[in-house]
């Protein structure tokens, strides 16, 4: 494990540490990196009206782009479960493919062990910001 990537990991899992989950109780934390090495964190923020709760990774690239960001080469994500490996909801596989195809995942688990992925296996055949261009 890289150097940068141990402590894209590691930022996830604080941020998890951080989550805003009374309702489902289910903390998740993400850290993007930037093109340019940042890494922006993210926890997943719940509320009462179920369907305004913000996702851990969509909060970290929302953060990032306040911060300026819009380029992006990885992002790590976790969650409490132990035994398996946890991808992002298909919502939040979108909200990343706005920003590119090329970026490396890493589910992580609380223990830190990670698998790495890309978000085009995650989100095969996905609609992107291209296809708007052909209209």
């Amino acid at each position: 494990m890289t150097d940068q990537v141990k402590e894209l990991v590691s930022k996830c899992l604080q941020a998890r540490d951080k989550a805003y989950c009374p309702y489902s109780r289910f903390p998740v934390g993400a850290a993007v990196l930037t093109a340019d090495g940042a890494i922006i964190t993210g926890c997943n923020v719940e509320n009462a009206s179920y369907g305004l709760t913000v996702c851990a990774e969509r909060t970290a690239v929302q953060r990032a782009v306040v911060e300026g960001h819009t380029q992006f080469s990885a992002i790590a994500v976790t969650c409490d479960i132990k035994d398996r490996f946890v991808g992002p909801c298909g919502a939040c596989r979108q909200v990343l493919m706005e920003f590119g195809s090329d970026w490396t995942v890493y589910l992580t688990k609380p223990d830190g062990s990670y698998k790495e992925t890309s978000l085009s296996e995650l989100l095969p055949l996905a609609f992107s910001p291209s296809h708007l261009a052909k209209n």
